[in-house]
């Protein structure tokens, strides 16, 4: 604190240049929009009179909390921006028609056209558009969209205009007109508590992150072989002998919708990851006879063992379970990762191959997953994700199945798996854990997911992607250090025109400024660009 208040004493007496390895734009919003076009002027704005106001006025409370957000945080920024006037007035930010005297937007008109939901889902349309001082509204603000999911994100445009003025004398929002909508509709970031438990309020700030980003989907990838913190109300042993601590280290029913409500009035649905058959080794301390037994080998247990008729009962109460909890149209049910040298190793499992005429192990996990997949799109009328390799083993799966890529030369996996007729995810190239000293957000930034030969019918098959943010090396101590802004190089390839996002240079001072306003608004992103500062 002592060294920038010299460097803020010696930059206002002195007017020192500092040494910026990236200059910041200034209300530029992240992700850029489909359509942005800027005019020479702006509006001052004060928390004290302005308003968000919805027409008509409805009763919808994922509208009404998000006006309730919103204002909070406008006023927070225009706040922290009013608390560095004298700062800005040394910096010419933002080359605009920024007078003191020019007129106040006291409003934020809301023209909302559609029917109220409160349910996030995978097929909701986010398309708005924004007028803010421009000719086709010229004094007034007002912000459109046919759905609420819509509404949350012109929202967050909005917040993103409010700059201090170059002369420092007032915090403005710039004029503007955006026509927007993502180019994918899916468009994640996937969390694992079971490396390092995650608090309740921890999660809650990355949700916070994803909003502030337009992300719209927290893949949670809730238990694996660590630990197993999800409390089951039908089969209690599974946290009670799986997790860390079955007292502290747990999410309860009540901790779960908490975080579902939560992530749906930001627009961001919660999709539940339970990794079978491979993964599983905290489950088994919970379910005798659910892990296949390993011979003459180091390890004890291995998969679950596919050849137990119990197991697949077992399955389908506790997906039945999860399925009711989380209230999303999908499951990802995992099958990745399979080690088949217990399997191998057990007779009971050979002579089952024998008597079926199950040849390969791959064939063998084959079996499994197709039962799996049966249990829950069939009885539990729910659609399913799947990791690569299922589809990579030939499995027999549902043309509503989703294939999650991952791992190889994604170009190639994208193709063979759109050519099969299959949806798909992307996460190969967007892998948070896979750290590189200094702004590695770029190597995530040169990530394009329809950079494959495929026709045009096979490209409409890539619904989006998703950051993972493994917790092998995380916890609520640096996990949001990690995510941001790393992860959100992907949430802008994922929303915003392929063509408009190819200026690296004009890219990385967008970004420099993002992360300044993401820290104004409690996230803590790290420093994206090497050397430079934030005012908050």
């Amino acid at each position: 604190m002592f060294k920038l208040l010299v460097f803020l004493f010696l930059y206002y007496i002195n007017e020192v240049e500092p040494t910026l390895q990236v200059k910041p734009t200034t209300g530029i919003p992240w992700p850029l929009p489909k359509s942005f076009t800027e005019y020479n002027q702006s509006m001052i704005i004060r928390p004290s009179i302005f308003k968000i106001k919805i027409a008509p006025d409805i009763r919808c409370k994922i509208l009404n909390e998000a006006v309730r957000r919103y204002s909070a945080v406008i006023a927070k920024t225009v706040n922290a921006l009013n608390s560095n006037s004298r700062y800005w007035q040394y910096e010419s930010c933002y080359s605009g028609n920024n007078k003191s005297e020019d007129s106040v937007l006291d409003s934020l008109e809301v023209h909302f056209s559609g029917r109220c939901q409160d349910t996030p889902y995978d097929e909701m349309i986010e398309r708005y558009r924004l007028e803010v001082n421009s000719p086709p509204v010229s004094k007034k603000a007002i912000l459109t969209s046919r759905t609420v999911w819509g509404i949350l994100r012109g929202l967050e445009t909005f917040s993103q205009l409010i700059v201090p003025s170059d002369d420092g004398v007032s915090i403005v929002v710039k004029s503007v007109s955006v026509e927007d909508e993502p180019r994918f509709k899916h468009r994640g970031l996937l969390i694992d508590t079971s490396r390092h438990f995650l608090p309740v309020l921890t999660i809650k700030a990355i949700i916070d992150g994803m909003e502030c980003n337009k992300l719209n989907v927290l893949h949670w990838h809730i238990v694996d072989d660590q630990s197993f913190p999800y409390q089951s109300e039908l089969f209690p042993d599974l946290s009670e002998k799986g997790a860390y601590d079955p007292r502290l280290l747990i999410y309860t029913t009540t901790n779960i919708l908490d975080i579902i409500n939560y992530a749906s009035l930001r627009g961001i649905r919660v999709l539940p990851e339970f990794d079978t058959p491979g993964h599983t080794l905290s489950w088994g301390p919970g379910v005798p006879g659910l892990l296949t037994k390993c011979v003459a080998i180091d390890d004890d247990y291995g998969p679950i063992d596919p050849t137990n008729d119990d197991n697949y009962n077992f399955l389908k109460q506790l997906f039945s379970e999860i399925a009711n909890v989380f209230h999303d149209n999908y499951l990802h049910l995992g099958g990745d990762e399979v080690d088949f040298k217990c399997w191998k190793s057990n007779p009971n499992i050979t002579q089952f191959m024998v008597k079926n005429n199950i040849t390969t192990y791959e064939d063998l996990e084959s079996y499994y997953i197709k039962k799996l997949l049966e249990i829950v799109q069939n009885e539990l009328h729910t659609k399913t994700i799947v990791w690569q390799e299922v589809f990579d083993n030939k499995v027999k799966i549902s043309p509503e199945t989703i294939v999650h890529i991952w791992t190889g030369d994604y170009e190639t996996e994208v193709y063979e798996v759109t050519k099969a007729g299959y949806k798909a995810l992307l996460s190969t190239c967007w892998y948070l854990d896979h750290l590189l000293s200094g702004g590695d957000w770029l190597k995530y930034y040169g990530c394009e997911p329809l950079n494959f030969n495929g026709t045009n019918q096979q490209k409409s098959l890539v619904i989006g992607g998703e950051a993972c943010m493994w917790g092998e090396v995380v916890d609520e101590t640096n996990i949001l250090q990690r995510i941001w802004p790393r992860a959100s190089a992907a949430a802008e390839k994922l929303w915003s025109p392929k063509q408009d996002v190819v200026n690296i240079t004009q890219v990385q001072s967008r970004i420099e400024e993002h992360v300044c306003r993401m820290r104004r608004r409690g996230i803590p992103a790290q420093p994206p660009n090497g050397p430079g500062f934030c005012i908050l």
